[in-house]
């Protein structure tokens, strides 16, 4: 009986085939738009992608081990494999794997800094400890990943506990979209913030893909 067209027979058994010169992203699903528009915008056909929950982003300490999981099961399929993470908070657990397992990943502590860029975030860190960061990503989904989680949907009189010491609410913009400048606005209004909007594009999250 011939073998499904996508796998190859091997003494072991069957296992999926080889995706010779191909690269495979494991991304945060709060990124997957963002790498999908990078792809097709530049014609990256060479890079496949696969996302891990984005709701890891409120559950740092789980990231190693989902990423870890994802790397095993697709790295005989694949000649490389890149981690669409920063740091996110798991504590320089998830840059150990990655050496250990031989992966790399996007340099820096999280995705408001690489967005930013690394230098220009750095620059500006110092005087902007008080600000609450949002992508696009999180501004779509700010009740979902901010607003809920939180508990201020049950308990609103939390706000000002959470945010006593933050000053204002920075979008960074990944797109030129007044319906979600406009989203922005709004979620700096529930939080008591001012509002501030930068443009920063994909910043380095497209550096980094471009090198790949």
């Amino acid at each position: 009986m011939q073998a499904p067209s996508d796998e190859i027979l091997t003494r072991e058994g069957l296992i999926p085939d080889k995706q010779i010169g191909k690269v495979l992203v494991i991304a945060c699903g709060a990124l997957a738009r963002e790498i999908i528009a990078l792809r097709e915008a530049n014609g990256w056909n060479h890079i496949a992608l696969t996302c891990l929950p984005a709701i890891l982003h409120n559950h740092p300490e789980r990231i190693t081990d989902a990423v870890r999981a994802a790397v095993a099961e697709h790295r005989t399929a694949y000649d490389t494999i890149f981690v669409a993470y920063a740091d996110c908070g798991t504590g320089g657990t998830l840059q150990a794997a990655c050496q250990e397992m031989g992966v790399e990943m996007i340099r820096g502590p999280h995705c408001y800094a690489f967005f930013e860029g690394l230098d220009r975030f750095a620059e500006i860190a110092e005087d902007e400890f008080d600000a609450f960061y949002l992508t696009d990503f999180l501004v779509r989904q700010f009740d979902a990943f901010v607003w809920r989680p939180m508990g201020l949907d049950r308990h609103p009189e939390l706000r000002d506990m959470y945010f006593a010491h933050y000053r204002k609410l920075v979008y960074q913009a990944q797109t030129d979209d007044p319906a979600l400048t406009d989203k922005a606005k709004e979620c700096a209004d529930r939080l008591g913030l001012a509002f501030e909007r930068r443009f920063t594009g994909y910043g380095d999250l497209a550096t980094a893909l471009n090198a790949l």
